[in-house]
């Protein structure tokens, strides 16, 4: 039964995060960040907030990273007033590597085909 709230928590607060990142934050690095898994702990006092970003560049990702660490006291905020929670857990920003790392799998089986099929 916990693991069902820590689930619907983490889906919440993806959903508010994505929303504030949209419509209150005006800083220009986490433009086109976009949020793609939160995971909680089991007490809800943290969340590991996973996005993804369209550019490759490693410049771009540590410009977000660096927003995104800035812009925390104004995402906690907004979901304080937005969330009826107890306490807002502390969020933690990491970059998702799972749709790079799927789209290089996707790229390496298209290669694959391609050689196969010149035989």
């Amino acid at each position: 039964m916990a693991n069902h709230r820590i689930d619907r928590v983490g889906m919440e607060i993806k959903r508010e995060v994505n929303e504030i990142l949209q419509k209150k934050v005006r800083d220009p690095r986490v433009q086109g960040v976009t949020i793609t898994e939160v995971q909680m702990l089991g007490d809800l006092s943290a969340a590991k907030v996973y996005y993804t970003l369209m550019s490759d560049l490693a410049s771009d990702n540590q410009k977000a990273q660096i927003g995104l660490e800035k812009a925390t006291g104004t995402i906690k905020r907004e979901l304080g007033r937005n969330l009826t929670m107890y306490k807002i857990p502390d969020l933690i920003f990491e970059k998702d590597n799972s749709i790079a790392y799927g789209n290089k799998i996707d790229q390496l089986l298209k290669d694959l085909e391609a050689k196969s099929s010149d035989k």
